[in-house]
């Protein structure tokens, strides 16, 4: 059962392009209406299926793929599954940026303008292994598109972008990335990186702490942001997220972030792992 899950959830990009030609043929082909409702019903739960939780896998120590000042965004420190949902074996990931200037206002607005990803900080910031690893997937040829910090942006990417990317499959999903085999069935995945800023290919063997490639805004991303989860499959799509902490970072309970959070920023600390809003600082990576 549990390969069996695997498979049919490493399909994900097949059920979505199904779905749309079934939503389709009932608008444009003289089709039984119960047979159209009965495909479209059969692809909506294949595309529901998810593969195994993994959640009592032991929690596994690495480094943290980043230097400097960050705060975190869609933290397992809040809640499991981080993201709201376990595809693409984000049941644990963590979302990370540059904690934001003083005086700026997360507020949403309704203009059209979208702020190109130069604009932020965290974009073009370095990316480390953050463990010894065999590359297993590599891809640095999307674009980093502009901003979705609007209204009218957020909207395009939930729906118009976020359809395509769907039916496109994990990798357009995650942009840009680098996933990395760590052994003993665990993977690291980095995700929305730079245009061509990958320095590794598949099969290239890489030390804790070298340089993967940049930040960017590639993929199922609002802004310039760096995605990291672990799994236990190389294929998000049919991976299973697994838990994590991160050694040498430095956490303080009064060093807080309160625009990266939809609530109030949590004051006790999970060693290892920053909550949504908490500013953390990770010490320099081991080589580059």
């Amino acid at each position: 059962m549990t390969t069996l899950k695997r498979a049919v959830a490493s399909l994900q990009a097949w059920w979505t392009r199904l779905f749309i030609l079934g939503v389709l043929a009932a608008l444009l082909l003289d089709i039984p209406f119960w047979i159209d409702l009965t495909a479209i019903g059969l692809v909506l739960a294949l595309s529901l299926v998810r593969s195994p939780r993994r959640d009592d896998h032991p929690t596994v120590s690495v480094l943290c793929p980043v230097a400097g000042r960050w705060a975190a965004l869609n933290s397992p420190a809040d809640k499991v599954p981080s993201h709201g949902i376990r595809a693409y074996g984000q049941a644990f990931a963590i979302d990370i940026a540059h904690p934001r200037p003083p005086g700026f206002s997360p507020r949403i607005g309704w203009g059209l303008r979208q702020r190109r990803p130069d604009e932020f900080s965290s974009f073009g910031e370095p990316v480390y292994a953050v463990a010894p690893g065999t590359v297993v997937a590599a891809c640095s040829r999307q674009r980093d598109h502009r901003a979705r910090t609007t209204w009218p942006g957020l909207l395009y990417l939930m729906t118009v972008e976020g359809l395509v990317r769907e039916s496109g499959g994990a990798r357009f999903v995650v942009g840009n990335h680098v996933v990395l085999d760590h052994g003993e069935g665990v993977f690291s995945l980095y995700a929305h990186l730079q245009r061509d800023s990958l320095t590794v290919a598949v099969g290239d063997v890489v030390a804790a702490g070298y340089r993967l490639g940049l930040v960017g805004n590639s993929g199922n991303s609002s802004e310039p942001h760096l995605h990291f989860q672990l799994m236990d499959d190389p294929r998000p799509s049919a991976a299973a997220g697994l838990p994590f902490r991160w050694i040498g970072i430095e956490q303080d309970p009064t060093n807080t972030d309160p625009t990266w959070a939809t609530g109030e920023v949590r004051d006790q600390i999970i060693e290892g792992l920053p909550a949504n809003g908490q500013v953390f600082v990770a010490r320099a990576a081991l080589s580059d």
